[in-house]
């Protein structure tokens, strides 16, 4: 069985934590909070309780799960992976490419391997999307556009787009199989100076395949959504909704001659066998942590922070 800890036993660590107790992995908490680590030792009996890191590193788990605030990600990561420590960050990485580069280093040099918490990539739909878009079901992807919107949790050290964006970011990177090579952003501060409330952010990929992300921690309605357009078809899929379907939209604008003439050939639910994201992405680091190879996943979350912090630099020009 591969132990397991827990960094941070906030609202998302909590999160891990009872998945990771439900699948028979979890053995560690580690929370500075000596109340909150108590209601979680009160409430996942027979767990190991930590109040630092350090006790938890001399616990000599398997693997490590820092569910803490972005900004205290590279200080603990560097622990952990000094000590050739297997880890799972949650998004984002770090709150810099230089910062998020030295965690990759320091995975290679002292062989603890890196993941960074991407969940989407993890969910069934957005794996049967994949599928679709592979097998040429919707022709070639002409833009997508996401939707990632709430009433909170509103940060003080990170804005909403460093902190909402980073899941579609890496999910069009995924669906694209592509990295962007323009941007464009507008977005406003309305509650602190020098943070987005919100923001509209765009991205050129490719073969000009574009990409619209719409973020915001002050908005009345939940909203997760993707759309995917195709020159043949195109794909939904709300998240939020109750019934997480993937509907097929057989539409399309064809050139008849200099006219556009629209097709409408209905719509098709496409079916999937739904799992919880989070336990699949769990499950997928125990695998990396059993694999004797080495997988380059923590990049891909590099990649990531280099593109927030060319938005970040478009916002100030």
């Amino acid at each position: 069985m591969i132990s397991l800890c827990v960094v941070g036993g906030g609202r998302w660590g909590e999160n891990h934590i009872r998945t990771l107790y439900d699948m028979g992995n979890l053995v560690g908490i580690v929370d500075v909070n000596l109340e909150r680590l108590e209601s979680l030792k009160s409430i996942y009996t027979g767990i190991k309780g930590f109040s630092s890191l350090e006790e938890a590193i001399s616990g000599g788990f398997d693997g490590y799960v820092i569910a803490t605030p972005a900004k205290t990600h590279v200080e603990l990561g560097r622990k952990l992976l000094e000590k050739g420590k297997n880890v799972l960050i949650e998004k984002p990485l770090a709150l810099s490419s230089k910062d998020s580069e030295t965690l990759i280093r320091m995975s290679e040099q002292y062989g603890g391997k890196l993941m960074v918490g991407h969940q989407l990539l993890f969910h069934p739909a957005i794996i049967k999307i994949k599928e679709l878009i592979d097998k040429g079901v919707i022709g070639k992807i002409r833009y997508i556009s996401t939707s990632r919107l709430n009433l909170g949790t509103v940060r003080q050290k990170e804005d909403v787009i460093w902190s909402f964006a980073p899941h579609d970011i890496s999910l069009i990177n995924y669906l694209t199989e592509q990295l962007p090579i323009e941007t464009k952003v507008l977005g406003s501060s309305f509650l602190q100076p020098d943070i987005l409330d919100m923001a509209n952010v765009e991205l050129t990929y490719p073969e000009n395949v574009k990409a619209f992300i719409t973020v915001s921690w002050l908005y009345p309605i939940k909203e997760q959504k993707i759309i995917i357009v195709g020159d043949k078809a195109m794909i939904s899929f709300d998240d939020c909704s109750q019934e997480k379907s993937i509907f097929l939209h057989k539409k399309r604008i064809e050139m008849k001659g200099s006219c556009p003439e629209s097709k409408n050939e209905g719509i098709e639910k496409i079916d999937y066998v739904y799992s919880q994201p989070l336990k699949n992405e769990l499950e997928y680091f125990i695998q990396l942590i059993s694999n004797s190879e080495r997988m380059e996943y923590g990049r891909n979350g590099h990649e990531v922070i280099k593109l927030l912090e060319k938005i970040t630099r478009d916002i100030k020009s």
